[in-house]
């Protein structure tokens, strides 16, 4: 008895210094399997989710819907005559830097001619904006009291050291988890709802690890079911658009395929695309052209970052050598994803707007979501918003067309 405590003792030792994560793993559900990944229910909607490379003719016949929706709605108030132009929005991913793009969106509101968007996409931080933007100014209050008023301790809690080695993340955002709840309530969903009823889309976006794809979540539709498992999915969706991978824990989302019961882990929506319009599996002019309908469409990408990853020193350290390498792949990604969506836009004769932190900020970096970095970030953007933001309308390094 004796000798079985001992060896049960070093295992958990051996396993608390070496960190084998294999000593101990951490429980979960089973995976869906791979040939199963497309035949994935969750909370019984149908038009809940779409994977891009798979569902673009599901998704096409969403973009058809909700048109038909809108106009219904719009005859409905008396409006004869074309649609107005359709306003596209979609906030990117960037953290703490996400105060940008809420100033600039609540400066736009000041000045006074920000639009009703017609989709609103979000990934990360941008996925936390993008409900707010959605509903429009009367929730600016609430968007800038995310961005300026938070702390830290609203986000997320360090772990310990040997974290990285025994959990699933290196901090604990379930501080996230209960700022995202006091915002997003029933009555906040019912609001979502009644705009899904009348057209519009609003979209974010996750990473399913498992099956290392994006998902695109359809919130409006899924807030229409009203239910208290509907809002707990669009909460934990929010947050697992947010978990960086290593720095937060995922997201375990419950699923069903033909009444089996597994769990998909997700993480951030950045680890593989910062922004999104729409997927380029879809092509609005070739809808348009099927339904023999024409209208105009004017598009903004907000880039919640600079356009490069900033000058360091970079200690001789493995942890910093890699941490500078993954900054740097972010920085370059998000610009490619700047030349898909342009790319998208000139496809389809959508009218491309483009905002972006520019060198002219300059405040000195504090750390992860601290105010001291975030408020002046904020200011700096409703700044702008409120002057009249330039809007630039090519990707960044690319020449503009004569």
């Amino acid at each position: 008895m004796r000798k079985t405590s001992m060896n049960r003792a070093r295992g958990l030792l051996v396993c608390g210094i070496l960190g084998l994560w294999a000593c101990g793993p951490l429980e979960r559900q089973h995976a869906v399997p791979a040939q199963d990944v497309d035949r994935v229910t969750v909370v019984g909607i149908p038009n809940g989710r779409f994977y891009p490379n798979l569902d673009a003719g599901a998704l096409a016949a969403e973009v058809k819907a909700a048109h038909e929706r809108e106009v219904a709605w719009y005859r409905s108030e008396g409006h004869k005559g074309p649609l107005p132009p359709a306003y596209l929005l979609a906030i990117s991913g960037g953290g703490d830097d996400g105060a940008f793009g809420a100033g600039l969106l609540t400066g736009w509101t000041k000045r006074g001619d920000r639009p009703k968007f017609k989709l609103v996409t979000g990934v990360s931080t941008g996925a936390l904006t993008a409900p707010f933007a959605f509903l429009g100014p009367e929730y600016d209050d609430a968007l800038t009291e995310v961005y300026t008023r938070i702390s830290p301790d609203s986000i997320f809690t360090k772990r310990s050291f040997f974290a990285a080695f025994t959990s699933d993340g290196l901090s604990d955002n379930a501080p996230l988890y209960r700022t995202v709840s006091k915002y997003l309530t029933m009555d906040m969903m019912g609001r979502i709802a009644v705009e899904y009823d009348r057209g519009r889309l609003l979209l974010i976006a996750s990473t399913q690890f498992d099956a290392a794809r994006t998902v695109i979540w359809n919130v409006g539709a899924i807030a229409k079911t009203g239910t208290p498992e509907a809002l707990e999915l669009i909460r934990r969706l929010l947050v697992a658009s947010a978990a960086v991978p290593g720095a937060f824990p995922p997201t375990m989302i419950d699923v069903e395929v033909n009444g089996k019961k597994y769990q998909e882990m997700h993480v951030d929506g950045g680890a593989m695309a910062q922004v999104f319009l729409y997927p380029p599996t879809v092509s609005l002019k070739a809808i348009d052209n099927a339904e023999h309908f024409q209208r105009k469409r004017v598009a903004y990408v907000i880039r919640n970052s600079k356009l490069s990853a900033p000058w360091e020193d970079v200690p001789r350290h493995t942890l910093t050598i890699v941490g500078r390498a993954v900054s740097m792949l972010l920085a370059s990604d998000g610009a490619g994803d700047m030349y898909r969506i342009y790319a998208e836009s000139k496809r389809d004769g959508v009218d491309l707007n483009i905002a972006y932190i520019d060198t002219d900020f300059t405040a000195a970096y504090v750390g992860p979501f601290d105010p001291a970095y975030m408020v002046p970030l904020y200011q700096y953007g409703h700044d702008l918003g409120q002057r009249g933001y330039t809007w630039k309308k090519v990707p960044p390094g690319f020449a503009s067309p004569p």
